[in-house]
């Protein structure tokens, strides 16, 4: 069965930083686009960051951008998401996803396989 693990959450005060990482079980996601989405209690989940399938596009959400970046390694098939200068308003519990295509989209519908989630906590 295919499956997302991310790791990495925790609880960090504002300024600290976290890395994220999403180990894939099959070697098929290095074809895929991927990407990091979050969502806070009470809120929609919502766009963090995606990269195509080599690495070579990237995209990031105006919030999160200039503080947060996402990378893969391929011949690992796992992907990662470094934060840095993390704000309270960035608590939230993280998920990791993938496309069978290759070219990443910023819409959460268009991804076909789902971590179950990490949760990041900012304190202030």
């Amino acid at each position: 069965q295919v499956q997302l693990v991310e790791s990495g959450g925790g609880l960090v005060q504002a300024g600290g930083s976290l890395r994220l990482s999403c180990a894939a079980s099959e070697r098929t996601f290095s074809s895929y686009a991927r990407g990091w989405f979050r969502q806070a209690p009470g809120k929609e989940r919502e766009f963090v960051a995606v990269i195509n399938w080599s690495g070579s596009s990237t995209y990031y959400a105006d919030s999160v951008k200039g503080r947060f970046t996402i990378s893969r390694d391929n011949a690992k098939n796992t992907m990662y998401l470094q934060m840095n200068s993390l704000k309270p308003e960035d608590t939230a519990v993280y998920y990791c996803a993938a496309r069978r295509s290759g070219i990443a989209t910023m819409t959460v519908g268009m991804y076909d396989y789902w971590g179950q989630g990490t949760q990041v906590t900012v304190s202030s």
